[in-house]
């Protein structure tokens, strides 16, 4: 019904129905007002309510004639005159229905419109009636018109504020997934530049030396090879032109060469100057291979996780090869000084969820726990390929 929703044509329709009847009873009956002039002007002042729902100022129009009709129609000023309490009650239903139904700026103006209306009545009283008769019912319909004024336009405000909080909550529903996303494309971001890029590094070294390597090496296997190194090298450049984008730091962080365990004392002395000692046990040179990889971010997880929740734990790193499996293990014991950062809800479990992803990834398992003397344990074990192992 052009906009205006179905229930409200039934509800204003009911009371607008039900205040006719009324209206022209007690006008006739208790005021004196003809019975046709009764039923008249109350016929008006219901038909302004509903009309109120699409054009309020014609309906306020309608409303302040019915409201003329009656004080003419109303012999003497006993009782409330110029406002009888069944016209008060039909007028201030009206500003009620204009204060929810339109913007609060009409309904203050409709107010206004029909409180002057009332005065200049009053004092323009073709009968001779005074103002001083006629006070009471303005000072009434005031006083109870401005707090139906007030109500209405609160609770149109109160659902105009739900509605912003409902869409403010959809905003950041919506921010954070958009952040989970986010935090995906990282974690495989992450995960194309451990297993790829190491991989198809190994490929391009291998196809550029093989001239070197191989003697005797015919020209149309060399160029076999040249052609293998420039789709490494390609494939090195897109690859690391889609992390940029997944990632968004910045590509020249992807340029720097891929660590592995023999980067492991470096690792180490970083972590002392953060304050831990550490003291490293590594069994032989290992070969640099994606297994490598993965045990040098298992141990760099670990040391950070030192030095995060365990500032000045003595901790140890061994890493060997055991039959076909690489294991890693780092152990520290109790914190000399109390953790420095403030665990953040939601990310405690994010370093060792990465060493099990890590792990997994490269065939492998982890496992974590306290110590029953106080510290921390990881350990992980990996596969090695039959040709993999000590140098």
């Amino acid at each position: 019904m052009n906009g205006v929703p179905r229930q409200w044509w039934l509800l204003v329709g009911s009371v607008a129905g039900v205040l006719l009847v009324v209206t022209a009873i007690v006008m006739t009956d208790e005021y004196d007002v003809p019975l046709i002039v009764a039923w008249a002007a109350s016929t008006a002042q219901c038909a302004a309510l509903p009309l109120a729902l699409r054009n309020p100022r014609i309906a306020t129009a309608v409303q302040l004639a019915a409201v003329l009709v009656f004080a003419l129609g109303q012999e003497g000023a006993h009782g409330l005159w110029p406002l009888q309490p069944p016209v008060m009650l039909m007028l201030s239903a009206h500003i009620g229905l204009v204060g929810l139904r339109w913007r609060w700026q009409e309904a203050v103006v409709t107010w206004w419109a029909t409180a002057l209306f009332c005065i200049v009545l009053t004092m323009a009283d073709p009968r001779g009636r005074t103002l001083d008769e006629g006070d009471t019912g303005l000072i009434i319909y005031a006083t109870n018109s401005v707090l139906v004024l007030f109500s209405t336009i609160a609770w149109r405000q109160r659902g105009a504020v739900r509605r912003e909080l409902a869409q403010a909550r959809r905003d950041v529903e919506l921010e954070q997934a958009q952040r989970a996303l986010v935090e995906e494309r990282n974690r495989i971001a992450r995960e194309l530049h451990d297993v790829v890029a190491h991989s198809m590094s190994v490929i391009h070294m291998q196809a550029t030396s093989a001239a070197y390597r191989i003697p005797h090496i015919d020209p149309e296997s060399r160029a076999e090879f040249g052609r293998i190194a420039a789709g490494t090298r390609a494939t090195l450049r897109e690859m690391r032109a889609l992390l940029a984008l997944l990632r968004d730091d910045g590509a020249e962080s992807e340029l720097r060469p891929m660590p592995d365990l023999r980067n492991l004392g470096e690792l180490a002395e970083s972590a002392r100057r953060g304050g831990v000692p550490v003291t490293l046990e590594v069994s032989g040179a290992l070969h640099d291979d994606t297994v490598g990889l993965a045990a040098y971010r298992i141990v760099q997880e670990s040391l950070s996780n030192v030095i995060r929740h365990a500032p000045g734990a003595p901790t140890r790193v061994h890493v060997a090869v055991e039959g076909d499996e690489l294991l890693v293990e780092v152990v520290n014991g109790l914190p000399v000084s109390p953790p420095r950062l403030i665990e953040e809800p939601g990310r405690a479990r994010h370093g060792l969820v990465g060493m099990r992803e890590r792990a997994r990834l490269a065939g492998g398992v982890v496992h974590t726990g306290a110590r029953p003397d106080g510290g921390y344990r990881v350990t992980a074990r990996l596969p090695l390929a039959p040709s993999e192992g000590l140098a």
